[in-house]
């Protein structure tokens, strides 16, 4: 083999690498989601685990490397790849335990369970991403033994990423599920591994004095550039990972939540990264300094910023839903790419400078402390202080004085002017968010604007319609309203559960929106009421709605901001009725609220002969899922209904467990109690559109979601929606239940 096929072979091999690397991460935040629950904070921790054993790895591999004689690059590679690779299998067992350990430490003290979730996070993430970490100080002696550079290395490891997380996110979890495609990203790494071993064998080991010494084709380093390079990485770590969440926030309002949104912002990303670090030896060759590209870096942040903002108004956009998601791919990449190509070059661009193993594990530590720093930093302090728009002007400003200082003593006149006028122009064309007009796929530009705020998971407003309807929206969705008749179905899903109830003493409201459910269920006279949602900002802002009537100040209520899964994983108490309403299916991380799994775990915590409702939203998913819905819900609740709401024609899910004597739904305790609902009874049990045999019927259509196979998340779930039409789509699956109604068994 020549040793041009050689160096395409390696090239090739750490390509294959990054689609694995970035794979693991994201079934990392999978799995840590469904062990540990959905929130800010866990997210956080995760992250702050990943990146702090990036950093860690790259600190420890780059010490190595230089006190270490008789190096194989190649070698070193192979084994940090099967490292990855092996972990990865071990993450189904270990979070399983994860999430044990986590409900124990929680049941003794839920103070403790933050600390039991970053020790246990970093213990099994610890080896993989250590190992990750270390791979970029032995890029820098791969590049010297095949006659490449770092840069081309760390180029094409992250476009592989972009390959990866596209990859993952619309082939291998829909058609392999979450397990399989584990154990086939860990192949992935096994695979590197051989392939890395077999091309050692053309080398020879690396002296220790020669890894330690500037690779020969270089030429010197400036003493000012080497001096000033961790702070040059730390800061555009910092810049980069804190736009990446600021945009993701405000392009998850425009597109909605979805997994195929995530990817396709993540890969807009990825790709100008890629192509930056590949750029770097030519921009070194023409001699083009960091200082002047992070100063138009700073102004390409300042111009994007207003586009982003206005992103939402996109819906013009016509075409199939792939040609959409291509359209808007492409958009956020212009808007996007410039700022991120150009600021990623600074990383690369110093470690070719540097090109030394130990100061290049260095450098690239000080990348990831401050990639974590600016992520968090984002998430926790500048959005919620300063909102989008100002906290991206403060970040463009921040990379301005990045630049700055890469000047030294030379004047920095250009940046400075350059950067003026684009804060200039970036605040004169803000849309003022927060203010003004909210992100939305909804039509809301003329509605007004009652709250607004931003927190370190998710972006809340309350705004109100020329009409005088207030509705609430997360993330720039409509979540809920007080529209009395689009809503009335939440109303049922708190009294339909207590009236099948004969003496609901506890209940259990998940997702609590505007509260016109749990104000439902608080009515119907339970001595204790549970309200679990994920975003503490939904209770912050339930006085704005009056249909609620204050239900927060009952003293029989309780609120507690968690995930509703983990907060049923771990709590000891048993509920007569739980009613849930989430998020649409499809949205990203939903469909853990819907799988087997879960409501496996709801039937452990429903006392004898308690009643669970949930929400089916005929509208939102297409009928092979809205069968599926019905399908797993059946599974752990054989002794089921299906219930319509008269004006919407919404569906409800009314389950127990088996073994009551009665089917549920031929007899309605509650309406004994004197409660003052919106239907008469006799229209409350005509509402029942398909019972025990007839719910059974309908999800033979369908198939059991689960943790696993991920149906609600994964495989382009809103394509028929936005294909065929929403009012099509909904029409169908009436029709459907229709037919299986005509025909169940009476």
């Amino acid at each position: 083999m020549s040793e041009g096929a050689l160096r395409t072979g390696t090239l090739a091999a750490v390509a294959v690498g990054g689609v694995a690397a970035l794979s693991w991460e994201v079934l990392w935040q999978t799995h840590a989601a469904l062990s540990l629950g959905i929130s800010a904070l866990g997210t956080a921790l995760t992250l702050a685990a990943t990146m702090g054993g990036m950093t860690i790895g790259s600190f420890w591999m780059g010490h190595r490397l230089k006190a270490h004689r008789g190096v194989r690059p190649l070698r070193a590679y192979a084994y940090l790849e099967a490292t990855i690779g092996v972990s990865g299998l071990l993450l189904v067992p270990g979070f399983a335990l994860v999430s044990k350990l986590d409900e124990i430490a929680y049941g003794f003290s839920p103070g403790l369970a933050p600390v039991v979730h970053i020790l246990c996070i970093a213990l099994l993430l610890g080896p993989p991403t250590i190992s990750m970490g270390a791979t970029v100080p032995v890029f820098e002696l791969m590049g010297r033994a095949t006659g490449s550079s770092i840069a081309r290395l760390y180029a094409v490891n992250t476009a592989g990423a972009a390959v990866g997380v596209l990859t993952l996110t619309f082939l291998l979890v829909p058609m392999l599920g979450v397990v399989a495609t584990g154990v086939l990203v860990a192949a992935i790494n096994g695979s590197v591994c051989m392939v890395m071993l077999a091309f050692d064998r053309r080398f020879a080991p690396f002296d220790a004095d020669a890894a330690s010494e500037p690779a020969p084709y270089a030429p010197p380093p400036d003493p000012n550039r080497v001096r000033i390079a961790p702070l040059v990485v730390f800061g555009t770590g910092f810049v980069t990972f804190a736009l990446e969440v600021a945009w993701f926030r405000s392009l998850r309002a425009a597109f909605q939540s979805t997994t195929e949104t995530f990817a396709l912002i993540l890969a807009a990303v990825l790709i100008p990264l890629a192509v930056g670090a590949r750029l770097v030896p030519w921009l070194r060759a023409r001699g083009i300094a960091p200082r002047a590209l992070l100063g138009l870096a700073a102004i390409a942040i300042l111009l994007s910023t207003p586009v982003v903002e206005r992103m939402d108004l996109t819906g013009f956009l016509k075409g199939t839903y792939i040609e959409i998601l291509a359209m808007r791919w492409g958009l956020v990449l212009l808007a996007l790419g410039p700022p991120v190509l150009l600021i990623g070059t600074a990383l690369p661009w110093y470690l070719e400078e540097i090109a030394e193993p130990r100061r290049a594990g260095r450098l690239y530590a000080f990348n990831t402390l401050g990639a974590v720093t600016g992520s968090l930093g984002a998430a926790w302090i500048l959005l919620p202080s300063l909102g989008f728009s100002r906290a991206a002007w403060l970040l463009g400003l921040t990379t301005a004085t990045i630049a700055i200082a890469s000047y030294g003593r030379r004047s920095p006149v250009p940046i400075l002017v350059g950067s003026a006028a684009a804060l200039v122009l970036a605040v004169h064309y803000t849309s003022s968010l927060g203010r003004d007009r909210v992100q939305s796929s909804h039509n809301v530009l003329n509605f007004e604007i009652i709250d607004f705020a931003e927190g370190p998971d998710s972006t809340v407003a309350v705004v109100e319609s020329p009409q005088g309807i207030r509705s609430l929206l997360i993330d720039g969705f409509g979540a809920s309203s007080e529209h009395s008749n689009a809503t009335a179905y939440m109303d049922w899903m708190g009294h339909l559960p207590m009236a099948l109830h004969p003496d609901p003493k506890s209940a259990l409201v998940i997702c609590f929106g505007t509260g016109l459910t749990a104000n439902a269920v608080r009515n119907e006279g339970p001595e204790t009421l549970d309200l679990v949602d994920v975003n503490s900002a939904v209770f912050e802002m339930a006085p704005h709605f009056r249909t609620n009537d204050r239900v927060l100040e009952d003293e029989r209520v309780r609120k507690i901001v968690m995930d509703g899964r983990a907060w049923l994983r771990r709590t000891g108490q048993n509920y007569d009725v739980i009613t849930l309403e989430p998020m649409p299916p499809y949205f990203s991380g939903v469909n853990a609220l819907y799988s087997l799994e879960f409501y496996e775990t709801i039937a452990e915590k429903l006392s004898p002969g308690g009643v669970v409702a949930q929400w089916l939203p005929i509208h939102l998913v297409p009928p092979f899922h809205s069968a599926s819905v019905v399908a797993t819900f059946h599974a752990v609740f054989p002794d089921s209904i299906l219930w319509f709401d008269p004006y919407t024609s919404t569906g409800i899910l009314l389950g127990r467990v088996a073994g009551s004597a009665q089917p549920l739904g031929q007899t309605w305790p509650g309406f004994a109690r004197d409660v003052d609902r919106l239907l008469p009874h006799d229209e409350i049990e005509a509402g029942i559109v398909l019972n025990q045999s007839g719910v059974a019927l309908y999800g033979e259509e369908g198939e059991v979601i689960t943790d696993d196979n991920q149906i609600l998340a994964y495989g382009l779930t809103r394509r028929e929606l936005v294909d065929r039409g929403w009012g099509e789509v909904r029409q169908d699956n009436i029709d459907t239940i229709k037919l299986v109604s005509s025909i169940q068994l009476r």
